[in-house]
């Protein structure tokens, strides 16, 4: 996700936000009375999340499933979160909102150096809270890295990382195997800072 530019002073109130967003030119996300401002995204960021919803696209159609991406809100109602995730995959009935889901089963965020610690700590944190919720990408821009948290059967989460193009990731939801030569088709990476 693109890094929050700007905060405003006041707190506004959900149901504000929700409808000050439908008419607003530029996206903000939502922390609990707390807007922020969204910069834009670089190519290599674009790139990356285009190659995530191609690979997973055929199967989340054939499991009945549905791929969202950046222009869609994900809304942690413990935490009074609405985030913009990169991709996000919903396999349950979600009406709550023609604008936001509340019953996402992966969410995807695609981290920078400005996001970073946003997407580890605060976004964990809300995503986590959602029930419907099995997996959590956190996936790097500068290198071939991907951090998965996941719900393990006794509903603790869990991390397994990937850090090598040959790894795979299997995904709970869309049920599948993902490969890290496919997150990061066409991306190049600098090799002469490496040890």
């Amino acid at each position: 996700m693109p890094a929050n530019q700007s905060s405003q002073d006041t707190h506004i109130s959900e149901q504000d936000y929700l409808a000050a967003e439908q008419l607003a030119e530029v996206r903000h996300e939502y922390d609990n009375g707390n807007v922020y401002a969204m910069a834009g995204a670089s190519k290599r960021h674009n790139r990356i999340a285009r190659n995530l919803i191609t690979s997973m696209a055929d199967a989340a159609d054939h499991s009945g499933c549905e791929t969202y991406f950046s222009d869609i809100k994900v809304r942690a109602e413990k935490y009074k979160t609405y985030y913009y995730p990169d991709v996000v995959v919903s396999c349950e009935q979600d009406d709550s909102s023609e604008y936001y889901l509340e019953k996402p089963c992966l969410i995807i965020e695609v981290t920078s150096a400005s996001t970073l610690r946003k997407d580890y700590l605060e976004k964990a944190l809300s995503y986590q809270s959602i029930d419907s919720l099995q997996a959590y990408l956190i996936v790097a821009q500068d290198k071939p890295q991907v951090d998965m948290l996941f719900r393990a059967e006794d509903r603790s989460w869990q991390l397994q990382q990937f850090s090598h193009l040959e790894d795979e990731l299997v995904l709970p939801c869309p049920d599948m195997t993902l490969t890290l030569a496919a997150v990061y088709s066409g991306i190049e990476f600098d090799v002469s800072n490496e040890e």
